[in-house]
């Protein structure tokens, strides 16, 4: 696309207080082993068009107050006493702010591509995380101008919020949180510290619990044993996306009338979705869970979503049920789901060694809307919603299926995405444990299920009581 490009790199030296060394948090255990699990580098990563008239100078000098402002952005792996992994946080160091120039004559939606590209190359470029520190940042000159911004985080010190609450502070994007400060606000190395006294091992105790009483009766998988050879056009998991503005309206007329809120209602429908399309009932999953609402978690910079486990029962009963009990449900999730992933591998060795066979939990469904779920909230209160008004958007949903992954821990990942007026899902699939009708049939169902059960509150599920 730009054959042709120069790169540069300007120092940029910083110090800030708060270093240190403490042991690893509970969700930085948790991204290492969804790292190992899955191979994939699990960075977060994006490119941003620059406001004009910014120069370089004024670009390393935020990179600089940033990483001075905050401790984890200082953050390093090093190795403690007994050789295990632990986090370094430094009190001063450099690092490079990469300025790229592109040429002149390139156009400048090629530039824009360009930029979004080197982002995606960045996300999935894995950080040596005993070296590199957590923020990459470049910018792409365009005719002696900035023209973008490429910012990159590792996602041992950052999660979905956090990185919220940094793009804000770049002025990248609108605080997603109050941004009063929060004297309890807790930095990462005191959060390792906390989590391994005997208070937080207590409530880490009863997560572990709450998950081996999902944990104990499950199915080896999910959705059963994968097919031999199974896949879609020669390769077995895929990514796509699936975009629905009528099932966002029909999301909103149910959250209404069952007041309740749009993530349990999203929860609710995929859960009916995937027992129309696959017959599995009750579905155990796993739930991201952001464990913001803990005193001084708010606008922690830190990794603090861990997986929630969650099991909803769609057979033989209503939609507006299932949202009742996705809502129950969920909230339990949430409740357990800040624990010691290592205590929690621990306990599931031990139920596989109890029950007689190894079992997973291989789905996964994650809600990461920040700001549109706030919209949508909002919405949900001002604005009701016709059958006219949904009918109206229907000819708008579409499905794509973007590319093969070469691997893949679940059966299938299903996202939430932040996208506005619309329910748009990021999903991959295991085509080796579902047909292409059956994944299709899922992403279909969830718009059909939220338009079926819009305006009826009697609507039934349609599934049966003899699946999983």
């Amino acid at each position: 696309m730009l054959a042709q490009t120069a790169q540069a790199q300007v120092p940029v030296p910083f110090a800030g207080p708060g270093a240190g060394t403490a042991p690893l948090t509970w969700g930085q255990k948790a991204i290492l082993r969804d790292m190992r699990e899955t191979g994939w580098t699990h960075n977060v990563s994006g490119a941003h068009p620059m406001p004009a008239g910014v120069t370089v100078e004024q670009v390393a000098a935020e990179l600089a107050d940033l990483m001075s402002r905050h401790p984890a952005l200082r953050m390093r792996l090093g190795r403690d006493e007994r050789g295990e992994p632990c986090q370094v946080v430094a009190a001063t160091g450099e690092t490079a702010l990469d300025v790229v120039d592109v040429p002149d004559d390139a156009d400048p939606a090629d530039v824009a591509a360009f930029a979004y590209q080197l982002g995606h190359t960045r996300l999935l470029t894995p950080y040596d995380l005993y070296r590199d520190w957590s923020v990459r940042m470049a910018v792409v000159r365009h005719r002696g101008a900035l023209v973008h911004r490429v910012l990159t985080l590792d996602h041992l010190v950052v999660d979905g919020t956090a990185t919220s609450l940094i793009l804000a502070d770049l002025g990248l994007a609108a605080p997603a949180v109050r941004r009063t400060r929060d004297p309890r606000t807790v930095q990462l190395l005191d959060l390792g510290r906390r989590e391994a006294t005997p208070p937080l091992r207590a409530v880490s105790d009863r997560a572990v619990r709450h998950w081996a009483s999902h944990l104990r009766a499950i199915p080896p998988l999910t959705f059963g044993e994968p097919t031999p050879g199974g896949g879609r056009q020669g390769h077995r998991y895929w990514h796509g996306r699936f975009g629905s503005p009528a099932a966002y309206l029909a999301v909103r007329a149910i959250a209404r009338r069952t007041r309740t809120d749009t993530s349990r209602v999203l929860l609710a429908v995929i859960a009916v979705a995937i027992g129309r399309a696959t017959g599995v009932t009750p579905l155990t999953a796993k739930l991201i869970v952001g464990n913001r609402f803990r005193p001084g978690f708010a606008e922690a910079i830190a990794p603090l979503s861990q997986n929630g486990v969650l099991t909803v029962d769609t057979a033989d009963t209503t939609v507006d049920e299932v949202v009742s009990r996705a809502r129950r449900a969920s909230m339990t999730a949430g409740m357990y789901a800040y624990y010691d992933p290592a205590r929690l591998a621990e306990r599931e060795a031990a139920l596989d060694a109890e029950r007689g066979y190894p079992a997973r939990i291989t789905c996964r469904i994650n809600d990461r809307r920040v700001t549109t779920r706030t919209a949508a909230a909002d919405g949900v209160r001002d604005e009701e919603v016709t059958p006219a008004a949904v009918r109206r958007r229907a000819a708008e949903t579409f499905l794509t299926w973007d590319g093969p992954l070469d691997h893949l821990h679940e059966q299938a990942f299903i996202t939430v995405e932040d996208h506005p007026d619309t329910v748009l899902l990021q999903v991959i699939f295991d085509f080796a444990s579902f047909t292409e009708a059956q994944a299709e049939g899922v992403l279909r169902g969830v718009e059909e299920v939220a338009v079926e059960a819009a305006f009826d509150a009697a609507a039934p599920t349609r599934v049966g009581s003899c699946g999983g």
